[in-house]
């Protein structure tokens, strides 16, 4: 039944015959597991399991071979219905049911209460509701570019069409031809709180339709039906969308039609009365033992990350006598990448996505030179950033540049989901604190660091002129994994060291995680990033006039940090945090913890925002906040000579 997608016309009535048979048993497999749990969302896996079956069973996707890189992919939106997936899966033959039966939602196994793609069978970790579309959109467009014949299919329920990013994924699928992509949705009219058109009314058809997809209804429960619409996806020449009409708790006359179900196991009395009437084997006992012994482990597939090889080409240099800003040296290093790592046959292995900013973040000309690896999501920012995450999973070094409160402040939730997905994005945020200047306090991001420092799997680069930002955007281009490259709006002068030579022109070459030692001294120690290294050491020359000599450090990397840089800079027994960043969640935070754990016993001052600023020129803004060079002067010397 599997390798070949819907091969059959229309299904016979042996397959009717055993889909109806596994579906019971699957039932009966669903409410095993949530009443073992104790816990779990019976009702929409028992009204999604038909259609469930029919995808496993007929899409393009071998069990002994879940990770073939030509297979459909099947996406689960509606996370939560992992009782139905996994039970699909097992009864198709991708692992044991037992192991699913006697593991589900108990810690350390990969059957966790939303499906998770340690699972074979899965392509990616849901739970929070809307945003399964916008990965599908990611894969469907990867399997364009890379010329695969693949199917994408993005299982949804129907209160999740509440969700706005749904809305943005569907206008990207019709823009970008996106008729590799398959959505059905679990229509059974019921989510936690009741009837979905009374909770939030909607009209789901019309929405796809007027958006321009392809719609069909069908009962959610024939499987002539389900085959039916699904194979007449596939050679739809637009995205379709299956509404499948369905009922909760379906197969259990007591629980069907009924919201509390959604997300309540069964009790002892109603699990029995349950498997009575599907006419099922009450085993859950022996399952209850297997589960308190570990007697039927699974630890889950180990999936094989896959990335194109990049080339990072000859770093560029900025000569002394430029000033420009950093989103330009972005701009101007994603070119030349783009150049380096162009194939004969015209494939990049590079994608990059953009809000409707490209000639702000700079990425006008890669759009420019490299139309057909350049995507507009428009003012879609939520879609934008799961699309530009789903798509690295095929091999793709993806880029999503944006500014800093669209890129990380707005949809910190979404690059969340990409971090436990393992996404590998690039996400270039211009725009970042006070210098952002006129546009005022709304597009002023002043907590990227205390954000997405909350986040395991990304890394956070600061760097401080264009020739460091250079280095780094070659750095993160090959560099597995999620990084957030922050940058300021302003230009900002070529930092020299004192033989006035750029500091971060040949030979330097940027290690992630190091600190650099801009200015040395033995007074005080300055510690800052970014925009503020150049007012820094402006801030350096005046002291030094007075005699006072001061370190400066600019501690670029604010994830993994240089502890031995800063554990040097607090032997000098004075220490300053300057930063264009939220004062409580920034470097000032970070450099403090360090020199904590470690008790060195040195003084620390804080110099960063403390309010949100005004709309007015940068520097007027830090004058404002006292974070302009005379202030910092200011500071240095009340902690030097105790003014």
């Amino acid at each position: 039944m599997t390798g070949k997608r819907f091969q059959a016309e229309t299904l016979d009535q042996e397959s009717i015959h055993r889909l109806s048979e596994w579906a019971k048993l699957a039932r009966g497999d669903i409410l095993k597991m949530t009443t073992l749990a104790g816990s779990g969302h019976p009702g929409g896996s028992m009204s999604s399991i038909d259609f469930y079956l029919v995808l496993y069973s007929y899409a393009n996707i071998d069990p002994r071979n879940p990770d073939d890189p030509d297979r459909d992919r099947i996406v689960i939106s509606h996370g939560h219905t992992s009782p139905g997936v996994y039970a699909a899966l097992g009864r198709t033959g991708f692992f044991p049911i037992e192991m699913a039966i006697t593991n589900f939602r108990k810690a350390g196994s990969p059957f966790e209460g939303h499906v998770e793609k340690t699972i074979p069978g899965l392509e990616w970790n849901t739970g929070n509701l809307g945003q399964g579309l916008s990965a599908g959109c990611g894969l469907a467009l990867g399997a364009k570019i890379l010329k695969k014949d693949f199917h994408v299919f993005v299982a949804m329920g129907c209160g999740e069409q509440q969700k706005g990013q749904i809305s943005e994924a569907r206008r990207f699928a019709i823009k970008y031809g996106l008729d590799n992509l398959t959505a059905i949705i679990d229509y059974n009219n019921r989510q936690i709180s009741g009837v979905t058109e009374e909770i939030m009314p909607q009209n789901i058809y019309k929405n796809y339709e007027s958006d321009g997809w392809k719609v069909l209804e069908i009962d959610g429960h024939q499987y002539q039906q389900i085959y039916g619409a699904l194979r007449a996806s596939i050679y739809s020449r637009t995205p379709t969308a299956i509404l499948a009409h369905t009922v909760m708790g379906k197969g259990v006359s007591f629980m069907e039609g009924k919201e509390e179900y959604h997300g309540r196991a069964l009790n002892g009395e109603e699990y029995k009365k349950a498997i009575q009437e599907l006419g099922l084997e009450d085993d859950l006992e022996s399952y209850r033992q297997k589960r308190e012994t570990n007697a039927i482990p699974f630890e889950g597939r180990k999936g094989k990350k896959r990335s194109f090889p990049i080339q990072t080409g000859g770093p560029k240099d900025y000569g002394k006598e430029q000033r420009m800003d950093n989103r330009s040296a972005f701009g101007n290093a994603l070119v030349d990448l783009a150049k380096t790592n162009l194939h004969q046959d015209g494939f990049l292995p590079i994608v990059v996505f953009d809000c409707d900013l490209a000639s702000s973040t700079k990425t006008n000309a890669f759009a420019k030179q490299f139309p057909n690896y350049f995507f507009q999501g428009g003012i879609q920012e939520h879609h934008t950033a799961t699309l530009s995450g789903a798509i690295s999973t095929l091999g793709f070094v993806s880029f999503f540049a944006d500014f800093g409160v669209f890129g990380v402040d707005e949809t910190y939730n979404q690059h969340r989901l990409n971090d436990i997905n393992e996404t590998n994005l690039k996400l270039i945020c211009t725009h970042n604190g006070l210098d952002v200047g006129e546009d005022g306090k709304t597009h002023q991001c002043i907590d990227y660091i205390g954000l997405m420092r909350n986040l395991f799997g990304y890394r956070i680069i600061v760097p401080a002129d264009p020739n460091q930002t250079d280095r780094v955007i070659r750095y993160v281009t090959q560099a597995e994994g999620n990084f957030l490259v922050a940058m300021g709006r302003s230009p900002t002068p070529i930092l020299l060291n004192e033989d006035g030579v750029p500091c971060f022109a040949a030979p330097y070459e940027f290690q992630y995680g190091k600190a650099d030692l801009i200015r040395p001294g033995k007074d005080a120690a300055v510690i800052t990033n970014g925009g503020m290294v150049f007012r820094a050491i402006q801030a350096w020359q005046k002291l030094k006039e007075k005699g006072v000599e001061v370190q400066i450090l600019n501690l670029s990397c604010v994830t993994d940090l240089d502890k031995e840089a800063i554990l040097k800079a607090a032997h000098t027994g004075r220490v300053i945090t300057y930063e264009d960043h939220h004062a409580q969640t920034g470097l000032g935070s970070l450099v403090a913890g360090v020199i904590a754990e470690h008790g060195i016993p040195a003084r620390l001052r804080r110099m960063g925002i403390t309010q949100y600023g005004s709309s007015g020129k940068p520097e007027d803004l830090y004058r404002m906040q006292r974070l302009d060079v005379d202030s910092l002067v200011r500071v240095v010397l009340e902690e030097v000579e105790g003014i």
